[in-house]
């Protein structure tokens, strides 16, 4: 008997899908984390240092390989937003606590999370994450100027 997915939040917000994201992450569970992802044949994920997954089959392989080592323990901090109508971006600083050999330790990746919204509410069409440093945590943020 095939499981049923259990549905994000319909309408949420872009911020309500993310924290759904997250806590699937937390628990590695593969059902919950799926949930979050829109129906779209393009949606795309990268992993830090992998290649470009793309539907929902490649996405969710890569994920049930991750969690056959145990739940991910990643907290987003840093988040920065750009909303639109029906799209939003947030990139994210992850903290991940991974098990070192002087015991528990974080690990820090960048990643950029897209939800657009449709029917269905908010769903999430990109996740991009690319191995970070201690020295992410110390943002540079530089005033506006012109780019050209």
């Amino acid at each position: 008997m095939p499981r049923v997915k259990p549905p994000p939040a319909l309408l949420g917000s872009p911020e309500d899908i993310e924290a759904q994201f997250y806590e699937a992450l937390q628990r590695g569970d593969i059902d919950r984390l799926m949930a979050v992802w829109s129906d779209d044949d393009e949606i795309v994920c990268v992993h830090p240092g992998g290649p470009r997954l793309v539907g929902a089959v490649a996405i969710r392989a890569s994920f049930e390989g991750i969690f056959s080592n145990g739940a991910v323990d990643a907290t987003p901090e840093k988040v920065r937003r750009v909303l639109s109508h029906s799209s939003a971006m947030h990139n994210v600083l992850e903290r991940v606590q991974v098990m070192g050999q002087d015991g528990p330790q974080s690990a820090w990746v960048i990643a950029t999370n897209v939800y657009l919204k449709g029917a269905q509410g908010w769903r999430m069409v990109a996740h991009h994450a690319s191995p970070g440093t201690p020295q992410e945590v110390q943002e540079i943020v530089e005033s506006a100027s012109v780019l050209h």
